[in-house]
């Protein structure tokens, strides 16, 4: 397989090749590292927004009301939008794109669907390489959609430079939104469905949660609150907007940079583990974790001398 040809290709604005390339990294290709090597030189420029938010809030109408607002300003968009896989089956229904279809024929527009295949935290475990694959296909912003979360699933943080969470009357009392883990994160709040009975008491909820504390990590950013009707096209410049001040404010306080250098280190960090536990789930590494879990067991090793001694044999 020629990968250089492939991503040529894709920065030439082929959408097949993009899709391949994002399959090789999805089915952990022998391929995997010359295709890291080969996007290295042109990774970086994308502009990364996660969406995330309770199911039903309508995260992919959002969604498709900001690939026209970016597309209005000439900007290339890709989209990956992660569905949740079926604990039985395995398989994934991979819909969402189904309301993005408005922007199905536009060239300078990518969307795929991507199943989390079990991984836990609202993402793929390959969305990471996928993102890199569509920030060195030229993309100027990258939007991912994550799974409907709960209160614990959080990886978008660690991979957005700007996290918009959305909610929607009817999704919780003030109670609820004080307590939710994934209120945390945002950095831009979305009331959407503000057509609704109940939207000025979700705002209103939201602010007081604002006003109990601020996350103590870097500068204080205060996290805007807009209401919107996505499905109408209500609100988007406001969206916009917000987007974009928080954008400024990253690159003035240097905190974009730094949310990316993190970003790096998760990267790494992963690829290490999963190598580490390919290499342990091998045959020796098999066999020499029975050995020591036997031992483990019958008291005669600690675990933690056990652990230390099968990554000293691996």
């Amino acid at each position: 397989m020629d990968i250089p040809a492939l991503v040529a290709d894709a920065r030439s604005g082929q959408a097949r090749a993009v899709a391949r390339l994002i399959s090789l990294v999805e089915d952990e290709s022998p391929h995997l590292r010359a295709v890291a090597v080969a996007l290295t030189p042109f990774v970086g420029r994308a502009r990364v927004l996660g969406l995330t938010g309770p199911p039903g809030v309508g995260k992919s109408t959002a969604t498709s009301m900001l690939i026209a607002a970016f597309r209005a300003r000439d900007l290339r968009v890709g989209v990956l939008a992660i569905d949740p896989s079926s604990p039985f089956s395995g398989g994934a229904l991979l819909g969402d794109r189904i309301r993005m279809h408005d922007h199905a024929t536009d060239p300078a527009v990518f969307i795929r669907s991507m199943a989390t295949r079990g991984h836990l935290g609202g993402l793929a475990t390959a969305t990471p390489q996928a993102l890199r694959v569509l920030d060195a296909a030229g993309c100027d912003v990258v939007l991912i959609e994550t799974v409907g979360v709960g209160q614990s699933e959080v990886d978008i943080v660690g991979l957005a430079d700007t996290t918009v969470v959305l909610l929607a009357p009817g999704m919780g009392d003030g109670i609820q939104a004080a307590k939710a883990g994934i209120l945390e994160i945002a950095d831009v709040f979305v009331v959407n469905k503000a057509d609704r009975d109940g939207a000025e008491q979700t705002v209103r909820d939201l602010k007081h949660m604002i006003s109990l504390g601020r996350r103590s990590l870097g500068p204080a950013w205060r996290q805007p609150i807009v209401a919107t009707v996505a499905s109408a096209g209500e609100g988007v410049d406001e969206v916009m907007a917000a987007l974009d001040t928080h954008h400024d404010w990253l690159v003035s306080h240097g905190e974009l940079d730094a949310r990316r250098a993190r970003r790096a280190e998760r990267e790494i960090e992963a690829i290490a583990v999963a190598s580490l536990r390919s290499r342990l789930g091998g045959v020796r590494g098999g066999e020499a974790l029975s050995g020591l879990a036997r031992r483990v067991a019958a008291g005669e090793l600690d675990p933690y001398a056990a652990a230390d001694t099968l990554i000293a044999g691996t």
